[in-house]
């Protein structure tokens, strides 16, 4: 195919018009006499020379007009932007010259232009100009697979691995990722068995059967190469990350159990140590996974992300001291989001009763997801300080350049004025946000909260469907209104219903297994709610969860556990409003 010589005179201009020496063919194309320099002087045939490499094609026939012309349009074209034209001109290019170098570059061109028909038919040629390239073997045969041929992939992928010059291993290794976007998973195991037949005596060959087998269903053959893998190579950290996460599919305390055993054997092998200190958090095991993280720390000492983790757990388990020195240490050593660390430091000083303290690594957070967090605590110990017109004014002083930040802003000096029990004051700052912005779901939810403190249940009601409506999914909601009708009215059956949807949607959040346990409590269905109320507190030591699950306790007769528990929550959370209410209610204090 000719290109019009209309098409190639802005090309010519990009190039600054810098071209000497050109004559032009009857049919518009440029001979092979033109010497185009760019803004480096480099000429045309040096460029292309530059970019191709020294290629048996270029450099046996030279490089004729049609040729110099595409190369002109796909580099330019890339430079440009305009991926889809040069992954189209490069294309062409590798099928007019069947060099492996061109051919190499117009596939990584098309796959960068999401090409993968392109893609696909320049790595047959690439394959084709250059069949000992392990490079283009792999290349196509991931195509291949992607494309849904197993069967054209197959020998491609039996040659790398046989000739890999660092060995099989670590292409099996990738085996399974190499096929894993083709969707009939019972044919990529099938072709990973055959493939791996020859290489069986190979761990790494176990791990590729094990992934295989895990991606078709097959968890038991799974777990079998994963302990085959592990015979093989006993200390193989790849390999037990690998079992470890298939028994978890099962039963996570006996993959928890596992990766113990193997660390008493193995203690240096801190891969798997940091996969047990996760899985320790995710069990919320917090006093254990601080154990395991310190264990890293000594073998680390200067990694500030371990440092800052072990801040965040000691503050989990109540040891502020621990977790401000922790903190420090990690601004100490650099780490990255300096603005996370103040956040947390003001937390942990705001506990330990250091206002001062706290307030200024509060006001230190000047950017990131904590931003609003942080102002709106300072705003509260502003609050309390200077009282609450100060605050206020503060938090309305505050610049920001989104409207999502901006409404966030409102949620935080609502949150403040409610925490200063200025009830009133806290529903008007969100009913004029909400008038600005109707539908805005964080503010529907938020009036709707602040309407049931004000005793007015209708508004919060109307609130609350109305941002049902609008998210029908919302577990949030659906628990706002079941728990709302469930505590302020006697609407049990109703709010039963809502909490049972909410807890469909989210069937492990503590808050609404709390309103479930509570709405069996108030239908008269004591032992329902203590299981509800226990699971609840178990996942989360709230406060509120607490005065719920105290006063069930105490209405059974366990009076000793319920005491237990307020006494507890109230020293962390000494000014709960609900707890403090049913403190006074069964104590008398």
């Amino acid at each position: 195919m000719r290109y019009p010589l209309l098409i190639l005179i802005p090309f010519f201009a990009a190039l600054n018009g810098a071209c000497a020496q050109t004559t032009m063919h009857p049919d518009g194309v440029a001979g092979t006499t033109m010497l185009a320099q760019n803004d480096e002087g480099e000429s045309l045939d040096q460029r292309v020379r530059r970019v191709l490499g020294k290629s048996p094609v270029i450099a046996d026939s030279g490089l004729d007009a049609e040729f110099l012309y595409k190369f002109l349009v796909a580099e330019i074209a890339g430079q440009r932007g305009d991926v889809a034209l040069a992954s189209e001109a490069y294309a062409d290019l590798a099928r007019l010259s069947r060099d492996a170098k061109v051919a190499r570059r117009a596939t990584e061109i098309a796959l960068y232009a999401k090409r993968a028909d392109l893609a696909l038919q320049s790595a047959r040629l690439w394959h084709e100009s250059d069949p000992d390239s392990l490079a283009a073997q792999r290349t196509l045969a991931d195509l291949l697979i992607q494309s849904g041929d197993l069967e054209a992939a197959r020998p491609l992928i039996s040659e790398v691995l046989a000739a890999s010059p660092e060995g099989p291993g670590p292409s099996l290794m990738h085996l399974y990722q190499l096929c894993s976007a083709h969707p009939d998973k019972d044919a990529v195991a099938a072709l990973i068995r055959d493939l791996t037949e020859p290489y069986v005596g190979l761990p790494e060959a176990q791990y590729a059967l094990a992934q295989a087998a895990y991606g078709s269903g097959q968890l038991k053959q799974a777990l079998q190469s994963s302990e085959r893998a592990l015979e093989l190579r006993p200390d193989w950290q790849q390999g037990a990350l690998l079992k470890a996460h298939l028994l978890g599919e099962q039963d996570r305390n006996a993959a928890l159990a596992f990766m113990q055993a193997f660390l008493q054997t193995y203690p240096d092998a801190l891969d798997v140590r940091l996969n047990y200190a996760r899985a320790l958090v995710s069990e919320r095991r917090y006093p254990e996974a601080k154990s395991q993280f310190q264990m890293l720390l000594a073998a680390n000492p200067e990694n500030a992300n371990l440092v800052f983790t072990l801040g965040l757990l000691s503050a989990q388990i109540g040891d502020e001291p621990a977790a401000d020195e922790h903190f420090r240490s990690a601004l100490a050593l650099g780490y990255g989001d300096p603005d996370a660390v103040y956040f947390q430091l003001g937390q942990v000083n705001e506990r330990l009763d250091r206002f001062d303290d706290a307030a200024r690594w509060y006001r230190s957070v000047q950017a990131g997801d904590q931003f609003v967090a942080a102002q709106s605590r300072y705003a509260l110990l502003l609050a309390r300080n200077d009282g609450v017109e100060q605050a206020r004014l503060y938090l309305q002083s505050l610049e920001v350049a989104e409207d999502g930040q901006r409404v966030q802003l409102v949620q935080a000096e609502a949150h403040m004025l409610r925490e200063m029990r200025e009830y009133g004051q806290s529903y008007a700052v969100l009913e004029q946000a909400l008038v600005e912005r109707p539908d805005n779901r964080a503010l529907l939810y938020d009036v709707a909260l602040a309407a049931e403190k004000i005793d007015r249940l209708d508004i919060a009601e109307e609130q609350l469907r109305k941002l049902i409506a609008l998210e029908p999914d919302s577990a949030q909601a659906y628990n706002a209104l079941g728990y709302t009708l469930a505590d302020r009215t006697d609407r049990f059956d109703e709010a039963r219903e809502y909490i049972a949807r909410a807890l469909t949607l989210a069937p492990d959040d503590p808050f609404i297994l709390d309103s479930m346990g509570w709405v069996e409590y108030r239908l008269g269905n004591v032992e329902e709610s203590m299981q509800f109320l226990r699971r609840a507190y178990s996942i989360q030591a709230d406060p509120e969860i607490a005065a719920h699950l105290g006063e069930v306790l105490w209405v059974s007769g366990v009076e000793h556990e319920a005491k237990k528990i307020w006494d507890e929550s109230a020293k962390q959370h000494p000014d709960n409003e609900t707890l403090q209410r049913v403190m006074r209610k069964f104590l008398g204090r």
